[in-house]
């Protein structure tokens, strides 16, 4: 067999490709390595404002927003039609995240929404403008992109888990507030 020849790379290739974990070469000791699989999905558009109320020596202690971003990673087997995870499967899934779809739930929680800490003295005043229709309100145990990525990842990765039978699960969850800025939860491993 002539290894130069185009064809024979070729199928080679192919071969290796298919699920062959070596090359046909006596000279070649290469093996494929292992793979573990990882995909990603990107959310964005969500013009979010909060505050940190504790951020008392930072102007992060104001009303401020942001268009936040979220990319989530996936983790998992492949399934018959190689995915990890079927992104148009959101729209389709049997499960809920707080009985809604995932985009939903990103959108009811996220999308011009005031996002305050459950312990913010303030809290009372923020309520009165949702009372007012002023804002949407949504209150949170704590109130940072850190806590945000946080509640993505819990939330999201039970979704994933049931859906896919346990076959997939969330590995990180980044939270951008712009480019400059993110934070990102991430599981232990």
């Amino acid at each position: 067999m002539n290894e130069n020849n185009p064809s024979v790379i070729l199928v080679t290739l192919r071969n290796n490709f298919l699920g062959m974990t070596s090359f046909p070469s006596s000279e070649s000791s290469y093996t494929t390595p292992d793979f573990k699989y990882c995909s990603t999905k990107v959310f964005d558009g969500f013009s979010t404002c909060f505050r940190q109320w504790r951020a008392e020596k930072s102007h992060c202690r104001f009303l401020h927003g942001y268009s936040l971003t979220f990319k989530i990673w996936f983790v998992g087997e492949l399934d018959e039609k190689d995915w990890i995870w079927d992104f148009g499967g959101m729209k389709r899934s049997t499960n809920t995240i707080d009985g809604m779809s995932p985009q939903d739930w990103l959108k009811y929680m996220f999308d011009h929404t005031l996002l305050i800490a459950e312990d913010d003295p303030h809290l009372e005043d923020f309520r009165m403008l949702a009372d007012r229709k002023l804002a949407q309100l949504r209150v949170l145990p704590s109130v940072s992109a850190e806590k945000f990525a946080e509640l993505i990842f819990v939330k999201m990765d039970e979704f994933v888990y049931k859906e896919t039978g346990g076959r997939a699960r969330v590995k990180q969850v980044d939270v951008r507030e712009h480019d400059k800025n993110s934070a990102i939860a991430m599981a232990v491993e």
